[in-house]
């Protein structure tokens, strides 16, 4: 399907008026009351408080105060308010997979992702991201990449620098890099994007390496890629196929001398992580595929492509190319990877790669949450990793991911405390993005609306 075609029908889907009046209304002051407000500006909770949202803002975070004229009060008694969260690695399907994209935003936003960063664009997301910036389709705010440069696309210097003016010009919000990018094409592609101001994110290809990466100021570095492969020792040389999944296959070829080198050199980049652990963790258990698809968020997926998760991960413990200990011995290498980068003062972003293996749009998030908690990071610090870190990446700090006074209006009402245990950011009661209050009977009437029969 032509791209031009592919937008129309996901259009006609997405614009669906079911969709529009509810998203289009201008919505009410909402007043939430004897709330429990976790800040994320700090660690810790605030007790009885009333917090006050009007024009897709927080005007009062405080004591007992008169709600304004028209104003939706919540008793919010024995529950805990904080901010959205932003999934960093998302996808919005395209092409012939553009009739999911509806699912999909109204899955992030249920789930309480109020800011998506699409991480493989294509032409209809300029239009979707412009469509819900004006709230006419339901979903979290949309960052969105043009389509990849990789192996296929960006095969010469020229090539590249002609993708960047062309994605630059069409007014995407970063370049995805993928695997395969030729290292000369890879420096003439930084080289113009750094002077066009436009940033690039994603993958590590191996013809790169993670200390050229890091010289050229990634806007961040996805998956931990290229961390694994920046020590390896092995007599071979490091091919895709050498390498495996993310290093998988070369973990015990490494010369780990160079860990904290690695971690200095990273620190002293700037350059940001999206580590999307739990796709790793996923990948590399035990866990059958029918254990991993039997999580609740599932029936809200796309059963076709539920079945095929399933299959895929059963196949991979049938044909396991690594032993189950090399497989341990990976997980163990990344999360102390993940906690020492973290401990070292690098930016760390929430990302878990949905809807990609095993990850359902926005529950994933949550899943990913765990991830980091697993990997050494208390519940605040995985927390802030989708709240005040995503704010101070995008230089909106005191404005997003949190909750004060001037605050934009992206917020979560859980029923019990995720700084007590990670697990309860999934005990969602209602969401909030940009001012507009989905309570627990409309949410409850979405999801439903998406499960499977």
């Amino acid at each position: 399907m032509s791209s031009a075609k592919a937008l129309a029908a996901a259009g006609a889907l997405l614009l669906a008026p079911s969709l529009n009046a509810a998203a289009q209304a201008a919505p009410a002051p909402t007043v939430f009351t004897n709330v429990a407000v976790i800040p994320m500006d700090r660690e810790g909770t605030i007790a009885n408080q009333t917090v006050i949202v009007d024009s897709g803002r927080i005007t009062y975070v405080g004591g007992p105060r008169t709600a304004p004229a028209r104003a939706t009060v919540i008793d919010a008694r024995g529950k805990f308010l904080m901010p959205a969260l932003a999934e960093f690695h998302a996808h919005v399907p395209s092409g012939a997979g553009a009739v999911h994209a509806q699912r999909t935003l109204a899955l992030y936003a249920l789930a309480g992702v109020a800011t998506a960063r699409g991480m493989l664009g294509a032409p209809m997301h300029l239009a979707l991201r412009d469509s819900v910036a004006r709230g006419e389709v339901f979903g979290p705010r949309l960052l969105t990449s043009g389509p990849s440069f990789n192996n296929n696309s960006a095969t010469s210097p020229a090539v590249a620098i002609a993708m960047v003016h062309d994605q630059k010009a069409a007014g995407y919000d970063l370049l995805k890099i993928h695997p395969g990018v030729p290292r000369n094409a890879f420096d003439s592609l930084a080289a113009n994007a750094n002077r066009l101001g436009i940033p690039f994110a994603g993958h590590v290809p191996l013809e790169v390496g993670l200390d050229a990466a890091l010289t050229a100021k990634y806007s961040t570095i996805d998956h931990l890629d290229g961390f694994v492969e920046a020590m390896y020792n092995g007599p071979q040389p490091l091919t895709p196929q050498v390498n495996g999944f993310f290093g998988l296959g070369i973990v015990r070829q490494l010369d780990l001398s160079r860990f904290d080198a690695i971690v200095q050199r990273t620190r002293a980049s700037g350059v940001a992580m999206v580590p999307t652990q739990i796709l790793l963790d996923n990948y590399s258990s035990d866990a059958t595929g029918d254990a991993l698809t039997a999580l609740p968020e599932f029936r809200y997926w796309v059963p076709q492509q539920v079945a095929a998760w399933r299959t895929n991960k059963n196949n991979l413990l049938a044909q396991a190319a690594v032993s189950r200990e090399q497989r341990q011995e990976f997980i163990a290498l990344r999360r102390r990877l993940l906690k020492a980068l973290h401990d070292a003062g690098v930016l760390f972003l929430l990302g878990s790669d949905a809807p990609q293996l095993w990850n359902v749009p926005g529950f994933s998030a949550h899943r990913e949450l765990a991830a980091l908690v697993a990997a050494g990071l208390t519940p605040y610090q995985a927390l802030r990793t989708g709240t005040v870190n995503v704010a101070r990446f995008l230089g909106e700090d005191g404005r997003a991911g949190v909750v004060r006074a001037g605050a934009r209006a992206d917020l979560i009402l859980l029923d019990a405390n995720p700084l007590e245990s990670i697990a309860n950011s999934l005990r969602i009661n209602g969401v909030m993005l940009n001012g507009r209050w989905i309570g627990p009977a409309e949410r409850e009437q979405r999801l439903a609306a998406l499960a499977t029969p």
